[in-house]
């Protein structure tokens, strides 16, 4: 499946793409096209778009405030709630895309998250490449979280 979405990937655009590969299709294809092309560009590959103005999956108001893609495509295709390790990744991956003052989620991971993803946005403009670099950044985050999910009582 293609997967569409804005060009010039950064915290959301390289999560989705993470949580996507790992949890909801593993041979998923992304593309990242200008933000006025997802729509059609999605269509015409019979793929989804995510990250976008109009997508598929995208930033949606909850009572609790704003929820990022990530967290749309996790209770889009029924994993919140199901995994508590994924479930911080996806309070992390919020805090960090979304406005302070809106997020409906705050961890103390999520500045960090931030400001990383803003540091590999530095380092290429190819968004496959972000992509490389990232997915372990994340798979670590994950396994932290898991790690975490199994001292608890």
């Amino acid at each position: 499946m293609h997967w569409v979405t804005r060009e010039g990937a950064h915290v959301d655009r390289v999560a989705c793409p993470w949580l996507i590969r790992r949890f909801i299709d593993r041979e998923a294809e992304f593309l990242f096209v200008p933000a006025d092309q997802v729509l059609e560009t999605a269509r015409s590959k019979g793929g989804k778009s995510f990250d976008a103005k109009g997508a598929d999956y995208t930033h949606m108001t909850a009572p609790k405030g704003e929820l990022s893609s990530f967290v749309t495509l996790m209770r889009s295709f029924d994993l919140w709630g199901k995994d508590p390790a994924l479930d911080e990744v996806a309070k992390v991956v919020n805090h960090a895309d979304v406005r302070s003052e809106t997020t409906a989620y705050r961890t103390p991971e999520g500045d960090g998250l931030k400001a990383i993803a803003h540091g590999f946005a530095l380092t290429t403009p190819d968004d496959q490449r972000k992509l490389e670099l990232e997915f372990p950044l994340y798979d670590a985050l994950y396994a932290y979280f898991e790690k975490k999910a199994r001292k608890s009582p």
